[in-house]
């Protein structure tokens, strides 16, 4: 095991060294923060602790630090990998910028409605605990967010083979699993499902209504609606549910309508293109799908090749010309005797005289 620690430990330096400084600043609070809870309790100054986060208290601070706050080494493992990540994979698709504001948008989004969720239900039960005993902080949150970013970008990326899972059921399989934990007792809290739900939740709606790229805004496309998060016999339920939710926010206009829009002028039929539709995951698209057609066309060609036409004509034409040419007993072939024909003489042998047997 030793043996095998400072190749891994190489490894993690070459791949930290080729992001940029947002990854690396994240990842230096992170394990900075860790240290430092040695000493301090930094889940309880720096987490979203729901009492603490209304008025009168007002902690508002909570909700950009929490996200980066870990009390263990596993803790720290699982938030420095998904901000590696999320820098590997989606930065050099985003730029250093957007990822800064995808992180704090889904951290704050998080935070905030996780401690409302609390909040509510301390209402319902008024069991204080759910006020001033939760402590909501870590990775869980963003991680929910870079699933759903990961979704977006290479759903149909292999996860695992056997069995085979795409990265694209990734986000619900994850919160499936967290709800096992929770339900086990492995989980002493419900802060982590209820961050990560948030989280997922929230880098959805910035990625489908806010993003901003070069096509403009969000992005409409049927692969990354709500109800493809859902098994497909839930699919068109979910569907009807989220069109009517969606609906009533565009009302109240906190979401945008879907507009499709209509290129007339191009130089085939009218195209139709939906807003928010990235380029580059247009090329990634489409490099697969050239992908895809080369490997077969190389499994076509490896099969054995067909006889051309002109050998068969040729083989055809032996074999016709082997079986008109009867043989003399014997074996031998009449263009081979010595004994001379004339120009009548036919070719082929008579037993006309031959004396009959009794």
């Amino acid at each position: 095991m030793n043996r095998y620690l400072p190749v891994a430990r190489q490894h993690f330096l070459a791949a930290l060294a080729s992001t940029s400084v947002v990854v690396k600043t994240i990842c230096a609070v992170v394990v900075l923060l860790y240290l430092l809870s040695w000493a301090v309790d930094t889940p309880y100054a720096l987490g979203v602790t729901p009492g603490y986060l209304f008025p009168p208290n007002f902690w508002v601070w909570t909700l950009v630090t929490h996200g980066v706050v870990e009390q263990h080494v596993w803790g720290v493992a699982a938030n420095v990998g998904t901000v590696m990540a999320c820098g590997r994979l989606l930065e050099p698709l985003w730029g250093a910028l957007e990822l800064l504001i995808f992180f704090a948008v889904v951290n704050v989004s998080a935070g905030l409605l996780a401690g409302f969720s609390y909040l509510l239900t301390y209402v319902a039960t008024f069991d204080l605990d759910f006020l001033f005993a939760v402590r909501v902080h870590g990775a869980a949150g963003f991680l929910g967010g870079v699933l759903v970013a990961l979704k977006q970008t290479m759903g149909d990326t292999t996860v695992l083979r056997v069995p085979q899972v795409r990265l694209k059921a990734a986000p619900a399989l994850v919160l499936l699993l967290l709800a096992l934990l929770r339900l086990s007792g492995l989980l002493d809290s419900s802060a982590p499902l209820a961050a990560y739900s948030y989280g997922a939740l929230s880098g959805w709606v910035y990625l489908r209504f806010y993003q901003r790229h070069s096509r403009g805004r969000g992005d409409m496309s049927d692969h990354f609606a709500f109800a493809s998060f859902f098994p497909e016999a839930l699919q068109p339920a979910v569907g009807l549910l989220a069109g009517l939710v969606h609906s009533a926010l565009v009302k109240i206009k906190v979401c945008r309508k879907m507009v499709k829009r209509y290129d007339v002028g191009a130089p085939s039929s009218i195209t139709i293109s939906l807003p928010g539709t990235d380029p580059q995951d247009a090329e990634r698209r489409r490099q697969l799908a050239l992908k895809a057609l080369n490997e077969r066309l190389k499994r076509v060609e490896d099969q054995s090749a067909w006889p051309s036409m002109d050998d068969e004509e040729d083989e055809d034409e032996d074999e016709v010309r082997t079986d008109t040419q009867p043989l003399l007993p014997g074996g031998r072939d009449p263009s081979s005797s010595s004994t001379p024909r004339t120009s009548g003489e036919s070719s082929i042998i008579s037993f006309e005289d031959a004396p009959s047997r009794s």
